[in-house]
């Protein structure tokens, strides 16, 4: 099965220890279903970092599944993202790191939904975008989700203007997106599965010759929790 759309939001977030409990309940109970129930919007799921994970990326992860990446940045959306409920607001107010990625896929090789997920992350020069789809499309990410323990991947590439909207509108408090991410999500089954494909097929010397220059983040989460209509 497929992702259900061509439009997709990852959202990279932390919390004190302290404001786990209530920061996870929301998300099982409020968060996730108010945003499915959105117009163009499908599935989201959401997960945490295994152990072993670099410090520097956040722990909780979540990505959202839309028709179209525009769908992030409807008057009906913006409007949700300025008028939050008032658990909402409690919540996101803790945030202690908040990193947001609005989506256009490239490459859609998903298959299924697996319980282990490790996101690649970086920058590449945008002249090289047709040759680093080929490349992932053709031949990188069928040969890691060949690998055992391997269900699938898929390939979006950040959407500046989309990504801008709320911060035009003002409505999100959060830095402006200034360089198009790209991020690949490697699925499985278990954890150890993609986060081997990971790092056997985004090596640094590799994604080189697309002109990544940044350092590569690597991480490596389990699901917790996943919800659609």
């Amino acid at each position: 099965m497929a992702l259900r759309g061509k439009g997709m939001l990852i959202t990279l977030t932390e919390v004190r220890s302290r404001d786990e409990a209530d920061f996870n309940e929301w998300y099982n109970r409020e968060h996730i279903d108010e945003r499915v129930n959105l117009p163009g919007f499908h599935r989201a799921r959401r997960y945490v970092a295994v152990e072993g994970t670099p410090a520097k990326v956040p722990k909780y992860f979540a990505t959202y599944e839309c028709d179209h990446v525009s769908d992030l940045a409807t008057p009906g959306y913006l409007d949700l993202l300025a008028n939050q409920t008032p658990w909402s607001q409690a919540v996101m107010a803790r945030f202690t790191r908040f990193h947001r990625l609005t989506l256009r896929i490239h490459v859609d090789l998903t298959h299924g939904m697996g319980g282990a997920l490790t996101a690649v992350r970086f920058v590449p020069d945008p002249r090289q975008r047709k040759a680093l789809i080929a490349w992932l499309n053709d031949t990188a990410l069928p040969r890691a989700i060949a690998r055992n323990g391997m269900l699938g991947a898929c390939v979006g590439e950040n959407d500046l203007d989309v990504a801008n909207a709320p911060v035009q509108q003002k409505s999100m408090d959060h830095p402006k997106a200034l360089d198009a991410e790209w991020a690949v999500l490697l699925e499985g089954a278990d954890p150890v599965a993609t986060a081997a494909a990971a790092r056997a097929t985004f090596k640094r010397t590799t994604l080189a010759r697309f002109g990544v220059a940044t350092p590569v983040s690597i991480a490596t989460y389990r699901l917790l929790y996943g919800s659609d209509r």
